[in-house]
């Protein structure tokens, strides 16, 4: 598989994906409507191509596109589209709401990135801090084929680990699954539980806790919290009297029906707010 479609390419995450793609063996085809993003891929010396003058002969089209305007733009573009192509979605929220055209014939491939984990071995500063990784730091993705014979995953995976590079393991899901890890365990969860410990960062500062040492405190302490939660050193526990801190502050800070959320109900109503075209 040579020939790429890269729809959005003058977008924040079509850039990425375009410089990730200029050094590989793939033909790129970029598509970008806007001026502005025109402009930017210019600056980046690409070539726009019209939308009409790129599909043609495509044997894959990347959406990167918001998730609010992925099943305008497939269905716009399905027509002509090849039997064959791989249709490839940078997200699990509208191939899970079923907005892709019902096409057998194309092969549809979910991806994303896990992003830099909060504990590795990176050890410049420019991959240290490069948070969304696929410039400077290592990553793990998730892929999930959503339709279309084996042969559609290793093409996909194969993009994808391009796109997102580099990249270290490739987790093989379904969509359903890649629902659950985003919007419910990365943002409904862990987004939440982030935001909050930023808002009790705050209060530590308001009550006079110098910020830099609130935020020095905190962010070396999440490291090992984090450490002995997912059991990633030896003799990975905490003290008793942390253990009784606990189990006093999950009852106050937590629902007991807080699992809920993992619910389909709570996924589709969850996947309804991201797909929601706003007006």
């Amino acid at each position: 598989m040579k020939t790429i479609v890269l729809l959005g390419a003058g977008g924040k995450m079509g850039l990425r994906l375009a410089r990730n793609l200029r050094p590989t063996d793939y033909v790129v085809r970029h598509v970008e409507i806007s001026e502005r993003g025109r402009e930017a891929l210019a600056a980046e010396g690409f070539e726009a191509v019209s939308l009409e003058d790129a599909l043609p002969g495509a044997e894959a089209v990347i959406l990167a596109v918001p998730d609010n305007r992925i099943g305008q733009v497939a269905r716009q573009i399905q027509g002509d589209l090849a039997a064959g192509t791989l249709v490839v979605c940078l997200d699990a929220a509208a191939p899970y709401a079923g907005e892709l055209p019902e096409r057998d014939d194309l092969s549809y491939f979910v991806t994303h990135p896990c992003h830099p984990p909060v504990v590795g071995d990176e050890t410049t500063p420019e991959a240290q801090f490069d948070f969304f990784g696929g410039v400077h730091a290592k990553q793990h993705i998730v892929c999930a084929l959503m339709q279309g014979p084996e042969s559609a995953y290793a093409d996909g995976e194969a993009i994808a680990r391009a796109i997102f590079a580099p990249v270290m393991d490739a987790h093989r899901v379904t969509v359903d699954q890649m629902a659950i890890l985003e919007p419910v365990l990365s943002e409904t969860i862990a987004a939440s539980c982030v935001g909050m410990i930023r808002e009790a960062t705050e209060e530590a500062v308001r009550r006079g806790v110098p910020r830099k040492a609130a935020e020095d405190f905190v962010l070396g302490h999440l490291k090992v919290e984090i450490g002995i939660y997912f059991q990633m050193f030896e003799g990975a526990r905490f003290s008793d009297g942390a253990l009784k801190a606990i189990e006093k502050a999950q009852a106050v800070l937590f629902q007991p029906d807080w699992k809920k959320v993992f619910e389909k109900e709570a996924i589709d109503s969850s996947i309804r707010d991201i797909t929601e075209v706003k007006k």
